[in-house]
């Protein structure tokens, strides 16, 4: 098995590639040991010393270590740790997630500018993080404010302030007139 690693604009995150299937359906943001519960994977990264966050995307994993660990001694052991949870046939996810959103209230008179910006999230900004190791998701829509919640490599990043006022603000606010800020949600 072969696993390609790549670099993220966090500095702290390294994004892995198995090249292979890792989620079958949505994404997994694991901020913590203690989320890991539902993935084997997860905790047999959060085991290793150093590693702070784990978000499992389509086809890929990005980790997260703390500031204190160094990548050249941590990325052989997030390799192995990888590679052996593949090759023993493991499950990813055992049991289903919760909701990454799609279930929110949204008041009768926005619902027309809430699909329009989910639409435009989806299609044009997800998969652009998606390259970056993360995932930016819908929370909600109030008094012209969209709320989005950073995952993966995204969470932490020196540049997603940039990215969320510069990049997805403005593009939100030319294609959506009612949009006025986006602001992040832990």
């Amino acid at each position: 098995m072969f696993i390609e690693t790549e670099g993220t604009p966090n500095p702290a995150t390294l994004k892995f590639l198995p090249g292979r299937e890792v989620m079958p359906a949505g994404t997994a943001d694991f901020p913590s040991a203690d989320a890991a519960g539902t993935s084997p994977l997860a905790q047999a990264l959060f085991a290793l010393p150093g590693v702070s966050r784990v978000f499992l995307g389509a086809d890929f994993i990005t980790v997260t270590k703390d500031w204190d660990s160094d990548w050249q001694m941590l990325r052989p052991q997030v390799l192995g740790a990888i590679m052996d949870h593949f090759m023993a046939g493991r499950p990813v996810v055992e049991g289903a997630l919760g909701s990454d959103g799609d279930e929110i209230e949204v008041a009768e008179e926005d619902r027309e500018i809430v699909a329009q910006i989910r639409e435009l999230i989806d299609t044009r900004v997800r998969p652009a993080v998606a390259m970056d190791g993360g995932d930016i998701v819908f929370q909600h829509f109030t008094d012209g404010i969209v709320h989005l919640r950073l995952q993966g490599a995204c969470s932490g990043c020196p540049s997603s302030r940039a990215t969320l006022k510069h990049g997805i603000e403005n593009m939100l606010k030319h294609y959506v007139p009612e949009v006025v800020a986006v602001q992040a949600v832990e």
